[in-house]
Order: C-alpha cells, then structure tokens, then sequence
C-alpha cells in the first residue's frame, strides 16, 4: 500500500505518507524530488536519524527540484502576506529563487522539533538568525552545556523562556535565569521540575507565576513541604497550599493564614471542616468565597449559603453549579447568573418544573443542558425525542 501512496500523482497525498511513513519508506522519501515530501520527512520520528541529519545539512540528497512556490509561480517569487487572490493557499512569505528557501527552512524547523533529529545535526542552529529555529533548540533534552549557555543570552525571551523550563539544563543556569529581566522567563523557570527549592522561593514573588501547582511543589519531600509551608513569603506559602495531599496539620495551619491568596489556595482541599471553610468566608470575604465553593466536601447548606452571598460572587456561582452537593435552593440562586445557568440546568438536584421550563430558554445551551438532565419528568423527555 505505501509503494502505491508513494507512487501517487496527488502530492498532498505522498506528503501525508511521508509524514507517517516506516523507516525504510520514510528514508527513501527524504531524496523525492519536491521540497514538500522532504519537510514532511524531516517531523516523522520514524524516519531514521541520518536521514533526518541529512536533511538538516543536505549532505548525501540530490537537490530538490520543486517546491509549492515554483509549482505556481515563476521564480523568484516572494508571496505577499496581504495576498488578494480568494484561491490562494501559498502560505504567508512562502518564497522561491531557485533554492525553494522557505519549504526548506520549514524542514529545518521540523527537523529542529523532531527528537529523532541527531544533536550534532542541529546544534549549530543556536546562533541561526530564525527565532523559529533557535525555540526547538531550547526545549531539546540532549545538548551540550555550552549551547544551553549560548541559548540563556538569546535576544528572543521566548527562547529564554523555553530554555528556562528544560529539566535538562544545570543548576548554575537555572539560578542565572532566575535574574532574567523577562517575567515570562521567570515564570517558565518557575515551571521546571529539576528547580531547586532555594531557586524557587526566591523567585516566587517575581515569576507572576499565579495560583497553580508547579511540579517542584508537587514532587516535594515532606520535609520540604513543612519547609516551604512555614516561609515568611505569602507567595510561597500559597504555592505549596495548592497541593491536595497535605498532611492535616498542614493543611489546616494554612487554612487560616492571614493572607488570603494562601486561603484561596488551601479553600478546595479535601478534609476542611465545615467550620474551617465558614472561617475563611468570614475572615477574607469575596477573595476566597469562589474557592470555597470549589471544595469537593462543601456541605450542602454551606453552598446555599455562599450562593446568597452579599455581596454575590458569580464565579462561586459556576462552582456551585457544578458541585454535586449543591441544592435546589442553591442551582434556583445561579439560573440567575448568565454564565452559570447552562451548568445549572443539567444538575440533577434542579426541581423537575424548572427543568421543564428552561427547555423554552433564549440560550441553546440552557436548552441543551436541561434536555439531558436526567431530573426531566420521563413524560416530558419523551415527547422531545422524535
């Protein structure tokens, strides 16, 4: 079969088997005449890696002959971004002067992207003018130390970026990077999972890193954990409280921080007690009600209450739509609320009347939601199917 793809006069078609293509197919691809099967080589991970390093280098192919561009267009040829033809399908800067420039630079990049590609194929990409051939670069796991450094001093932050959240990178650059004057590359080192603590606590305050789980944080020791959990940093006491498998006494030492974004972290683990949440509500308020609400044990009087809360809180009200504890009382509360009202009517705790009657709503998806609501009198879900 791929003898016949491979044969095909439709190009699209021998470009698609390219990129799927077995080794031996793949291999033999990389030497076709027209520049679109070789890119489509060059980002099959099939594809043996000395071919793949040949296509980087051209050493060992004859030259392409065709590419899209002079498939079209008399060379040379440069298609302009703002082209006005309806029927055109070149892609923006697609360009031609005999060399078939821009397919081959995509064949680099994907070539760049490709973990099969050997290292010594593309190292010396690290200095290439093309941004989009340096960013691979940087997320590659097999290079030599020094081009990792040459890569830390990239003009392009989202080289940096990428570099900085490579596990294979050394301490020394990881804590070099740390200095970076790019937020973006703070925060993507803040994601590397080979980070040390020391890094990371002083980098915390500084990544605009926000409220989420970093993997440092998630493959933390014990000990480390009670560490970070005691800092005086509030933006590091609130990354470890987004872990869910606290130990309890942890867990509630956070639970009443006196800084709220460390409460709107800890506010949806496990095994808060009903008090404890309540606490939060009444110490921080609006900040943390939302959270609160996302808690998988809320009780169910606690999510009526926080749906009547003043003043009303509309993100707490798409939580509390989706809770499986939430009551009739409280899903009644966030039909009100235009964000909330499609995720209240497929709750099954929704009174049967008021499912009915959002089969009439203005919003498909209201409408949707309630037609499977499985809360729908039997009478009625069967007049609606055909």
């Amino acid at each position: 079969m791929q003898e016949i793809l491979a044969a095909d006069p439709e190009m699209r078609v021998v470009t698609e088997l390219a990129s799927q293509a077995t080794a031996e197919m793949a291999a033999r691809l990389a030497a076709h005449p027209h520049a679109e099967v070789r890119c489509a080589v060059a980002g099959n991970e099939a594809a043996p890696p000395a071919v793949l390093a040949a296509l980087v280098t051209g050493e060992g192919l004859p030259p392409a002959r065709r590419c899209l561009v002079c498939d079209r267009e008399e060379t040379p040829f440069t298609h302009d971004p703002e082209c006005p033809k309806l029927d055109c399908d070149l892609p923006p800067g697609a360009a031609c002067d005999g060399s078939h420039e821009s397919t081959v630079h995509q064949t680099h990049v994907s070539a760049l992207w490709n973990p099969a590609t050997p290292t010594a194929a593309v190292i010396g990409f690290a200095g290439h003018p093309s941004m989009l051939l340096r960013r691979p670069l940087a997320v590659r796991p097999d290079l030599p130390a020094m081009v990792y450094e040459r890569l830390a001093a990239d003009p392009e932050p989202g080289v940096r970026a990428a570099l900085a959240a490579n596990p294979a990178i050394g301490d020394d650059l990881m804590r070099a990077l740390a200095a970076d004057p790019d937020p973006d590359v703070r925060r993507g080192l803040a994601f590397n999972p080979r980070l040390p603590l020391k890094v990371l606590t002083r980098l915390a305050g500084t990544g605009k890193i926000g409220s989420t789980l970093l993997p440092r944080i998630a493959t933390a020791s014990r000990a480390e954990i009670e560490e970070l959990a005691a800092s005086p940093d509030p933006v590091v006491r609130m990354l470890v409280a987004e872990r869910r498998d606290l130990a309890p006494e942890i867990r509630d030492a956070l639970a009443v921080d006196l800084d709220a974004k460390v409460v709107k972290s800890i506010a949806p683990h496990p095994g808060l007690s009903d008090a404890s949440l309540r606490a939060m509500v009444d110490r921080h308020g609006v900040r943390v009600v939302a959270r609160v609400a996302k808690n998988p044990e809320a009780a169910p009087a606690l999510l009526e209450d926080l749906a009547r809360h003043e003043p009303p809180v509309r993100k707490a009200l798409r939580e509390i739509a989706r809770h499986s504890n939430a009551t009739a009382a409280a899903l009644l509360v966030c039909l009100a609320d235009r964000q909330a009202r499609h995720l209240a009517a497929g709750h099954p705790a929704l009174p049967p009347q008021a499912v009915v009657e959002l089969l009439t709503d203005d919003d498909w998806q209201v409408v949707e939601a309630a037609a499977a609501n499985p809360a729908l009198p039997p009478d009625v879900m069967s007049a609606l199917v055909p």
